[in-house]
């Protein structure tokens, strides 16, 4: 068992590594013209940054075709923007041909036309859709609303899907008695034991008496990040875990459920601290109400850096491959078993990090729950015969 999972994630790595390299290989063989564009230098920023970033479509990898010509190998996406001018347009993204054609008065933006039209990169950036005039160049004076769904929009959507689809599946077993005359199998068996863990190890001793009220919030968002989480490890799929505005809107459904669950002696600690002298109060009342908005954005960064640090350190090492090929063949060659051995011992660890942030994220979400509706003194609540303290 053992043996095949670990035969199944190398052809992972390595399908890693033509995914984003694939083209890089093509291109060290092309002959030019000048002494100066004999060998393409490799871009490692280039390709880490556009793993990372959101897109249009799903890139699996590149080859190059009888024609001579480059092929992208990816999944399109449909593309739906809106300006004033021109109204809503709705194609797919392989129209664009990977930023080579302009499809109704748009065009997606590239490094290279970035840098041949001299593009401002602080307002615009590759993988954008910009309007362009006649010309094809670029129109600043049309404001473009891009409402594509995205890869990360996409991935998002299915991976809910799959975990949906599985609960459904289990509580449908449950209804036909399956777990409840009889010892719960396979995915029943698996579940009962996340949420138990769920309930046993974060709710009971952050959240009290309190903690079957707020069980359902917990579970989903432990489920919903650790599904994303896992998801985001599949080769030639998006980190949606490593986007910050998905953690972002993450921090702030929890924060609203902080506030709503905050009390009396909650804002009362905040705005007037009791036994702390009047001269303290004016330091430490400004800290109390930041600390408001920092425990959100903790969670924001916390899972965002963590996610996106991972797969950036996966790149990283295969790029090095590429980065030693470019200055000889043989080094390549020769550093190749050593980054693909610590390319796959990352991978396992952060399989290890996608459980471990999941947990992280909702554990400090539960601790920062319950400090909104503590009551400041310790209450002992029989509820049968268990005893929470909180």
């Amino acid at each position: 068992m053992a043996s095949n999972s670990i035969k199944s994630l190398l052809v992972a790595v390595f399908s890693l590594s033509f995914v984003f390299f694939s083209n890089v290989s093509f291109a060290q063989h092309e002959p030019t013209e000048t002494p100066a564009k004999e060998k393409k230098v490799f871009d490692a920023n280039e390709i880490i940054f556009g793993h990372i970033m959101d897109a249009h479509e799903f890139h699996f990898l590149n080859y190059k075709g009888s024609d001579g010509k480059e092929h992208h190998v990816s999944i399109p996406l449909p593309v739906i923007v809106y300006s004033k001018e021109k109204g809503f347009s709705f194609f797919m993204s392989s129209k664009f041909h990977h930023g080579e054609h302009v499809v109704d008065g748009y065009a997606l933006l590239t490094n290279e036309k970035i840098d041949n039209e001299g593009i401002d990169r602080n307002k615009y950036s590759a993988g954008n859709i910009v309007a362009v005039d006649e010309n094809g160049k670029l129109d600043a004076s049309v404001s473009v609303l891009d409402l594509s769904p995205t890869r990360n929009v996409v991935q998002m959507i299915l991976a809910l899907t799959v975990l949906c689809f599985l609960l459904i599946k289990i509580a449908g077993r449950y209804k036909k008695g399956e777990g409840i005359k009889t010892a719960p199998t396979g995915w029943q068996n698996t579940m009962e034991t996340v949420v138990n863990f769920i309930n046993d190890e974060i709710c009971k001793p952050n959240l009290g008496a309190k903690s079957n009220k707020y069980l359902p919030y917990i579970l989903t968002v432990f489920l919903f990040v650790l599904i994303n989480n896992l998801f985001g490890l599949i080769p030639g799929s998006a980190n949606v875990s490593g986007n910050i505005a998905f953690t972002f809107i993450l921090s702030i459904i929890s924060f609203v459920v902080i506030l709503f669950s905050s009390n009396k002696h909650y804002w009362g600690h905040i705005i007037n601290p009791p036994g702390v002298p009047g001269w303290v109060k004016v330091i430490l009342v400004p800290v109390e109400i930041l600390g408001i908005f920092t425990k959100p954005f903790a969670l924001m960064i916390r899972l965002f850096a963590n996610m996106l640090a991972g797969h950036i350190l996966i790149i990283c090492l295969i790029s090095l491959i590429f980065i030693m090929a470019s200055i000889n063949q043989y080094i390549g060659w020769g550093f190749s078993p050593l980054s693909v051995a610590f390319t796959i011992f990352i991978y396992f660890i952060e399989i290890l990090v996608a459980f471990l942030q999941a947990f992280i994220f909702t554990i400090l979400t539960a601790v920062f729950v319950g400090q909104a509706f503590e009551t400041g003194h310790t209450d002992h609540v029989h509820d049968g015969d268990e005893l929470y303290h909180f």
